[in-house]
């Protein structure tokens, strides 16, 4: 057993990192760094690091984080390109037209919309993306930006095609010596993971629709009640459950890239048809009080209702003439990435060619025995890359839309390069300084101390793990990246299901983007409203704590009772 200096020299860097980025509200383009310092000068004073080990996890974290980043990249590329086309104000002029119901927007948009965004690209995108949609709308910004964070949650898990799960769990398993399952590679054990991850959201997330619809009505609306979304429970559970049975049966039978966007796709094409089918819509539309009542931190610098369409021809009178996108070609880019990501994962002639070709490899980095690699065609960056390069003709981009979707994209991913290459860095040096020393790593101790401390009531508390690393960085994949070996190595200590806990962890990440600053503050711009972070966060503390606290109990419930045999 650690001794109790071993013990505080461990937690160290996480302590840094939560004194500096909660207590001190540095941005974690600040704090990581630090928290990089620290864990190399624990690794040094602790565990006898040598300056080369400290190097070579350092480099591996940062070639992880170059996988990352290139992911973001693309997917923010492509969303950024939707938006100085004019395709995503088609799609959201195609929910509108649905219903003038509010709540029924909040389904459809926030929900099956936000989850797809979500699933497609992921990294904070869907709240930037979703909230101002609502805003045009005629939303009060504050009641945008809290159903737009509250709505996605089931999608986050797989957020980015899969991100949290390949990048923040496959990638850093593969680094490490920890058994799988029989027979069972560490690609094929982390998609077990993902099916447990999708069993606990689709559970628990019966009832998100739904709160993302009393969230609205209880704290925006003119009655400040949650009766007016009970009249929609069965809209939000039917779609619920046009989401979450592919969205479950796709985690099972194809894997961790897939589940959200098929899910997503699934509850749109099924709920959008059965309200035009005349089923589940309110006798009475539900609309917010009047403006000139809104409290005034409600409304920033961006007023309701306004749009910014993309710029058309000029007509003979010298006005501007706007012509909305038809929601075929819209939707057209995504279509061609789903086909895609499919096609390079099923097809294996085609899957060899992407994973042997331009592959900046490393191995034995400065001769440790660490490897790593950035297969760069082979990983969805790739993909909306290509997909944006497609979208030029079929959306008929101008040079100076171009221009503007790569600027935006490159302001949008530069704060995330520096904090995600130290917190990667961060985490690489306390998983290998066991393996520098001989002797165990800072994140097998900090296990061990925890597993000794909680005793057998931790699985209840393994979700907020995920959830406070979540919270710390700002992404599930990172929360992934700093706890997942740790969980691991829990579940080991205490003699209990290591994919289960796994599962909740990713979980976990997923509800810690609730009240992710980045994500909370990123919300709030894009509508004018910077400043009001803490009124935000204290309303998402109640959709968090409700699916942490469900998430724990359903943990409890399956390792020790239903499924105490699983590995």
């Amino acid at each position: 057993m650690a001794s109790p200096t071993e013990i505080l020299l461990a937690v160290l860097p996480l302590i840094a990192i939560a004194y500096l980025m909660v207590i001190q509200y540095w941005p974690a383009t600040r704090a990581m760094p630090v928290a990089w310092v620290t864990a190399v000068g624990v690794g040094v004073v602790g565990w006898q690091m040598t300056p080369r080990w400290i190097a070579a996890a350092t480099i591996n974290g940062f070639i992880t984080a170059a996988s990352i980043l290139w992911i973001v990249f693309g997917a923010i590329l492509l969303l950024y390109t939707l938006k100085q086309t004019g395709a995503f104000d088609a799609i959201n002029a195609g929910f509108a037209s649905v219903s003038e119901d509010r709540r029924v927007q909040v389904v459809l948009l926030v929900f099956l919309l936000g989850s797809f965004i979500e699933a497609a690209a992921g990294f904070g995108t869907p709240a930037a993306v979703v909230g101002p949609l609502l805003v045009g709308l005629g939303f009060p910004p504050l009641a945008a930006v809290v159903v737009a964070l509250t709505g996605n949650l089931m999608a986050i898990t797989f957020g980015a095609v899969g991100t949290p799960l390949i990048i923040g769990l496959q990638d850093v398993f593969e680094t490490t010596d920890i058994a799988t399952p029989a027979g069972t590679s560490v690609p094929e054990w982390v998609a077990q993971i993902g099916v447990w991850a999708a069993t606990f959201h689709v559970t628990i997330g019966v009832l998100l629709p739904f709160i993302g619809v009393a969230m609205m009505t209880r704290f925006f609306g003119e009655e400040r009640s949650i009766k007016p979304a009970l009249e929609v429970l069965p809209l939000t559970l039917f779609a619920w459950f046009t989401f979450a049975v592919p969205y479950w049966l796709t985690a099972y039978f194809i894997g961790p890239v897939f589940p959200g966007l098929i899910g997503s796709m699934s509850g749109m094409v099924f709920t959008v048809g059965a309200l035009k089918a005349g089923f589940f819509h309110p006798d009475d539309d539900w609309d917010f009080a009047p403006q000139e009542t809104w409290p005034t931190h409600w409304v920033g610098d961006i007023k309701p209702g306004e749009t910014s369409p993309r710029e058309g021809t000029i007509a003979a009178d010298g006005g501007v003439v706007t012509e909305r996108m038809p929601l075929w070609k819209a939707w057209m880019p995504y279509v061609l990435l789903a086909a895609l990501l499919v096609l390079t994962r099923v097809w294996t002639p085609l899957t060899d060619f992407l994973t042997s070709t331009l592959v900046l490899a490393w191995d034995d980095i400065l001769g440790t025995g660490l490897d790593n690699d950035l297969s760069l065609l082979y990983l969805p960056g790739a993909a909306f890359v290509f997909v944006h390069l497609l979208t030029i003709p079929l959306q008929d981009m101008k040079p100076g839309e171009i221009k503007d979707a790569w600027v935006e994209t490159g302001e949008k991913v530069m704060p995330a390069v520096i904090a995600l290459l130290f917190a990667v860095a961060t985490v690489q040096i306390m998983i290998q300084s066991g393996k520098a020393a001989g002797i165990d790593s800072m994140l097998t101790i900090l296990s061990d101390a925890t597993a000794n401390f909680a005793g057998g009531v931790y699985p209840f508390f393994a979700a907020l793990v995920g959830a406070f690393g979540a919270f710390l960085a700002g992404s599930n994949t990172v929360s992934d990246i700093l706890f997942g070996t740790f969980q691991y190595n829990v579940a080991q200590n205490l003699g209990v299901s290591r994919t289960i806990l796994v599962g909740s962890q990713a979980v976990g990440g997923a509800i810690g983007n609730l009240i992710a600053v980045h994500n909370v503050v990123a919300a709030l711009a894009v509508v004018g409203l910077v400043g009001e972070e803490g009124r935000v966060i204290r309303l998402e503390l109640i959709p968090l704590a409700y699916y942490a606290v469900a998430t724990g109990l359903l943990t409890m419930l399956f390792v020790f009772v239903i499924f105490p045999g699983v590995f």
